[in-house]
């Protein structure tokens, strides 16, 4: 693969993270203030934008460089080995970069203090293990999706994500870079710094066992991993 190739799926994933995180942030805040107080209107007003979303930047990305806007997604495809060990470095990267990005865009649209640190308390073990789950079912959608209809992985992403944002109780970031990106924004959907590595550890545990228990299920039957793949909150 040349590094232009590279370098096209690597504008891709950070301009996609960039895109969801203006959209989690944006939304959030859009949410909070029309919302009068009342948190489940926020959370509604912050979910449906999140979900649609993301069937749109996997539709529009998922051809340029599999649309995994998610460490965790880059990190099981990896281990999959569909995706070298240093373009999934450099995919890490591009989505951590792309989606600080976001959060900056989303406060300069709404004119927030542009650099913040959140004081949103998310933590506790059942904070930690949703993450798991939410984690688990997102990579679970993915490739099993992939497997069988993988013209429907958009949508079947976004649905997930609509979803998990109220069955689980930390609203499903399911991200790691969507985690650091929303420790930067003192707003609706903002987490505390000192609360995101547990997150971001949970999030893997659930993404690698998902990988584990698809490879059984499926099989071990390979999955496409330039296939659209996808994010999340």
């Amino acid at each position: 693969m040349s590094n232009n190739d590279l370098t096209r799926r690597l504008a891709a994933e950070a301009l996609g993270t960039a895109f969801l995180l203006a959209t989690v942030v944006g939304s959030g805040i859009m949410g909070e203030r029309l919302a009068d107080g009342n948190v489940a209107i926020a959370l509604l007003g912050n979910t449906i934008p999140t979900g649609a979303i993301l069937v749109v930047l996997i539709m529009v990305f998922g051809p340029l460089s599999g649309a995994h806007f998610n460490p965790a997604v880059t990190i099981v495809f990896a281990t999959r080995r569909e995706i070298s060990g240093s373009d999934a470095a450099a995919y890490i990267a591009a989505q951590i970069v792309g989606g600080v990005a976001g959060v900056i865009m989303a406060h300069l649209m709404f004119e927030e203090a542009v650099f913040q640190l959140s004081t949103n308390t998310r933590a506790g073990p059942a904070q930690w293990f949703s993450e798991v789950v939410a984690t688990f079912g997102l990579v679970a959608a993915i490739l099993g999706t992939l497997r069988w209809r993988q013209e429907a992985v958009p949508f079947a992403v976004g649905l997930y994500i609509t979803a998990a944002y109220w069955f689980t109780a930390s609203t499903s970031f399911a991200n790691p870079a969507v985690t650091i990106a929303r420790s930067l924004t003192d707003t609706f959907s903002g987490i505390a710094p000192a609360d995101a590595p547990p997150f971001i550890a949970a999030q893997v545990v659930g993404a690698l066992l998902a990988a584990a228990t698809f490879a059984w299920l499926l099989g071990g039957r390979p999955v496409t991993a330039e296939a659209e793949g996808a994010a999340a909150d």
